[in-house]
């Protein structure tokens, strides 16, 4: 799986995950892949680095031989959403004002995180606002 940094025509920049470049090159080419801002398709893929390192200075490397189990595939994905999460500040319950407050231009753009309905969070996204639910940190379980 790889992260690519994408571009639609507009400028809205985003990322979509992937099996492969390849992948990519083909979902887009048949409009399969379109802005979640404005669903203008197709996109750019931007320059992006050639992986991420995690915290604690691990890298994640693809599998040896054949493809990951989904019980390592789901952990991965676990650690890594937990990561986000531990990198962003904690707007708490103030987290759908704040959203809307950097989406306007009117507070700095930065990684938050916060507590949400559901309701909310669908109201938010059908706003154009793109917001995810993540596990906690490891730190906010004890």
């Amino acid at each position: 799986m790889i992260v690519l940094d994408l571009e639609c025509p507009q400028g809205h920049r985003f990322e979509g995950w992937f099996a492969s470049p390849e992948a990519f090159a083909e979902q887009n080419a048949a409009g399969q892949i379109s802005c979640p801002v404005c669903s203008v398709h197709p996109v750019r893929r931007l320059p992006s680095a050639a992986h991420v390192g995690r915290g604690s200075g691990s890298e994640v490397s693809p599998p040896a031989h054949g493809d990951p189990e989904p019980a390592q595939l789901l952990g991965q994905l676990l650690e890594t959403l937990r990561n986000v999460a531990a990198h962003s500040e904690d707007v708490g319950d103030g987290f759908v004002a704040e959203v809307r407050r950097i989406q306007a231009g009117e507070a700095e753009q930065r990684p938050v995180r916060g507590i949400a309905t559901a309701h909310e969070a669908i109201t938010l996204l059908e706003e154009g606002i793109n917001v995810l639910p993540l596990p906690p940190a490891k730190e906010d379980l004890h």
